[in-house]
Parts: structure tokens; C-alpha cells; sequence
């Protein structure tokens, strides 16, 4: 007897933020105010942070937040945590160096046997998962996946602002500030034999000798720790605006391409595009700036799903917060056909994967 090849879908999709909002106004009464083309630019007007930004004092924890996250979207699915064989895990910003991320969630999960694997590449980590995971499950390998993006980066951001003059914190110090927040987000990935579901999905490093356009550096072992220790920031995080302003554009117009590329599709095909950049007009404006707006990008135009206004950048949350989002809100129906993409600026990285939406209505 012909057995029909395994097909992947969306089953479920779970978010978790921290804390209360942190609206502008509270930002700039920790920190100092950005001018206000430049608050404008970012476009971000409240953000989590896991930290209680008085005090510094964590209210939660990265694998807490991540695990939390699964729980609902395992809810979402009408799962329970025994019918997980795979849980992949993006992350930047993990609890220790080990034990991993994933394995602090499969313990919270309380999961006994199920494979595990962690991601370091940022916002392009959960579409290089679920690429991974469509993979491995179209081979008829595991049933049910987790994938999870999650991200605490708001620790290492503490020690810029606390006990210290708003006044006196630097133009480039504050920023970031702006910019990031935490949170986690979970996608459960169901094999069957439906029709739909994910596409092959694709995934580059287009970068590769450029300097990075964000570096976190500290608590690694690239120097001496008693080096690192005598320096003024355990950890210190740099943004590179310039660079990213030049070289994001270029970026995600290949980003597009390369999906479509590998799963088959036009541009005409698709019904929603999901990336995590802030304003769409924005970004459709830099890349016909920088001469990089590709034909597939403006068929898209009107059809760019984003939530980075109520989140801030989240790192390797951002695509499955913004998934849950956009799913809760009635974005995505079943019968369209989606691209998902994730983009990284640390070291130029994007991926994407295609979906023909199959998901129920959320509870």
C-alpha cells in the first residue's frame, strides 16, 4: 500500500509578554527622550521588558517566558505537552550558556524524551526552525514540534539607565533602549497527510563579510574574564544605525526572492507577507531608496502584516508573537497562502518559509 508523503501545518500559536507596557513616556522618564523624527522612525510606541525597569529586579526568566508560550499555543492545538517529539528552540539571549534554552523549556513542559535543538540567529531563527522541523516531520521523523522564539534583552539594556541621570545617558545608549523588549512566542507543527500546509522554506547569511549591525559583546569567552570583568559593561550592546540603514534594505529585498524561490511561488500567489520590520511604507521606501525594490516586494505593497509598533524588536520572539498576533486578529484565513520571514542584522541573516494557511479559528 502507497502511503501519501506527510504534509506540515500550523496547529496552534501561543505569545507571552512580561510585565506591563512600557509606553514612550514612561521611556522617557527612565532614560531621556530620542528626538522626534527619530522616535517617529522607529515607529515603536510601548515595549515588555522582563525586568522591573525601577529597579532592575527579573520577573521573569527567557526559558520562563519560552515555556509559557508553549503552554498556550500546545492549548491552541488542543495538545498536551506528551504529544511534543520535537521542540526547537531561537534564542539570543539564553538563561546560562548550558544548559540550553530548549531544555529548560522541555523540563517546564515536563517532558521526559522528545528531540531538542536551539537556534542562535536571531529574528531569522524560528523560519530557519520551522524549515528544520517541515523537513524532518515531512520525512515522517517526529508528529508534533514546538517552535519557540524568545527573548530577554532587557538585562543586558539595565545597567545603561539604572542609578544613573537620564540626562546623561548618550544619544546612541538610548536607542536601544527604545527599541527592544522581551517576550516569546510558540508555532505547533502537526504532520498529516492534508493538503496545504508549509512550503520548503529558504535561508541565507547574505552579509557574511560585513561587520555586524548589532553586537552584543560580553559574557562570551572572546576575551579574558577577568578582562571582561574590569570593564565598565558586563555586557555591552552595540547598534550600528548607519550600517543597518544602508544594508537592511538589501536584505530583505533577497529575502522575498529567496523564498519564493524555494518554494515555487510568484508573488501574485500570496495573500499576506508576515516580516517583523515596523512601518511597511517605510521599508517598501528604503529599499526603492537604496535601488534594491524588487517587482515581488511591490506586488506585496497592502499586504505586509506587522506588529512591531505594540512589541518592540524582540529579537527571535518577533515572527511567532507577530504569527499569534496577526492570527488572533483575523489576518490570516484558512485557504490564503502566506510568506513568513525573518530578517538579522547581527550578521545579515534572513529566512523565510511559504504556508498555505490551514489553521482553525483560535478560541
Amino acid at each position: 500500500m502507497t502511503v501519501d508523503p506527510f504534509t506540515v501545518h500550523i496547529a496552534g500559536t501561543g505569545s507571552y509578554q512580561p510585565g506591563d507596557p512600557i509606553d514612550n513616556a514612561t521611556m522617557e522618564s527612565l532614560v531621556g527622550p530620542l528626538p522626534d523624527d527619530i522616535l517617529e522612525g522607529l515607529t515603536i510606541v510601548r515595549r515588555f521588558w522582563m525586568i522591573d525597569p525601577l529597579t532592575g529586579r527579573h520577573l521573569d526568566s527567557n526559558s520562563g517566558m519560552a515555556t509559557k508560550a508553549a503552554r498556550v499555543a500546545l492549548a491552541d492545538a488542543e495538545l498536551e505537552p506528551r504529544d511534543v517529539d520535537l521542540i526547537i528552540v531561537a534564542t539570543g539571549t539564553p538563561d546560562f550558556t548550558l544548559p540550553a534554552v530548549v531544555n529548560l523549556v522541555q523540563e517546564g513542559l515536563g517532558i521526559e524524551e522528545c528531540a531538542t535543538m536551539e537556534l542562535r540567529s536571531g529574528g531569522a531563527g524560528v523560519p530557519q526552525a520551522m524549515e528544520i522541523a517541515r523537513a524532518a516531520m515531512a520525512a515522517g521523523r517526529y508528529r508534533t514540534a514546538i517552535i519557540i522564539g524568545s527573548e530577554a534583552i532587557s538585562p543586558a539594556m539595565a545597567p545603561v539607565f539604572l542609578e544613573r541621570d537620564p540626562a546623561k545617558i548618550r544619544m546612541r545608549d538610548r536607542m536601544p533602549l527604545f527599541m527592544f523588549g522581551d517576550g516569546a512566542g510558540a508555532i505547533v507543527l502537526r504532520a498529516d497527510h492534508r493538503p496545504g500546509g508549509l512550503h520548503p522554506g529558504a535561508t541565507a547569511a547574505v552579509g557574511g563579510l560585513r561587520k555586524p549591525g548589532i553586537h552584543a559583546i560580553g559574557g562570551g569567552t572572546h576575551a579574558p574574564m577577568l578582562e571582561q570583568q574590569r570593564g565598565k559593561k558586563l555586557v555591552d550592546l552595540k547598534v550600528d544605525v548607519v550600517g543597518a540603514g544602508e544594508f537592511t534594505p538589501v536584505m530583505i529585498a533577497k529575502s522575498l526572492t529567496g523564498t519564493l524561490d524555494a518554494s515555487g511561488l510568484d508573488a501574485r500567489d500570496i495573500d499576506w507577507c508576515l516580516i517583523p520590520e515596523g512601518n511597511a511604507g517605510w521599508m517598501l521606501d528604503s529599499m526603492r531608496e537604496r535601488g534594491v525594490l524588487t517587482p515581488e516586494w511591490e506586488e506585496l505593497d497592502g499586504r505586509i502584516v506587522d506588529n512591531l509598533a505594540m512589541t518592540g524588536a524582540c529579537g527571535c520572539a518577533a515572527v511567532p508573537l507577530f504569527l499569534d498576533h496577526g492570527r488572533r486578529n483575523g489576518d490570516f484565513k484558512p485557504g490564503q497562502r502566506g510568506v513568513i520571514i525573518g530578517v538579522e542584522a547581527t550578521k545579515w541573516i534572513y529566512a523565510g518559509i511559504a504556508c498555505d494557511w490551514t489553521a482553525g479559528v483560535p478560541a
